[in-house]
């Protein structure tokens, strides 16, 4: 059985335009798994130290047979492959950072991996490509995604053009 999943794509070293466009194509491939859209891309603030350069962010959309894990390690897998290093600073600069942000309607509470994914409904970067992949969201919880956008202004995101992640 397929489930529906959503997830946050960032990056903000090493051409992260095309960071995002490769991680898509590598969505695509991975076993199991449709690639059904990724959103525009989006330039972003940094989260934590500002001493770095903004982000580029997308979301893509998935049907996948793969279990939340296995798609967990596979996102991770990826994000090595183009040339993630994990580091103690978090939200430092990062070639890539691929994130499920909601796996079907389910709630998941995993020492590796929280669904849906904490303080998204505080991410500008994560709601607005969001929307525009399903403005009629419906989140795990019943709450319309259009709720949280109300309350998350779009302050200092900027499309970039209509240029997808999906190159």
């Amino acid at each position: 059985m397929s489930v529906r999943c959503y997830i946050g794509l960032g990056s903000n070293q090493a051409d992260p335009a095309d960071q995002l466009k490769r991680a898509c194509t590598a969505l695509a491939a991975l076993p199991q798994t449709q690639l059904v859209a990724c959103s525009r891309l989006y330039c972003s603030a940094p989260m934590g130290p500002q001493d770095q350069p903004p982000y580029i962010n997308a979301v893509a959309l998935l049907n996948t047979q793969l279990p939340a894990l296995a798609l967990l390690d596979a996102l991770q897998d990826i994000e090595l492959n183009q040339g993630r290093q994990r580091k103690a600073e978090r939200w430092g600069p990062r070639t890539l950072d691929l994130d499920i942000l909601l796996y079907g309607d389910q709630h998941i509470h995993h020492d590796r991996l929280e669904v849906p994914h904490y303080h998204m409904h505080a991410r500008a970067f994560v709601l607005y490509p969001l929307a525009e992949l399903d403005p009629e969201l419906i989140l795990p919880d019943g709450t319309a995604l259009q709720a949280w956008l109300e309350k998350c202004p779009a302050e200092g995101l900027t499309p970039l053009a209509d240029q997808p992640a999906q190159g």
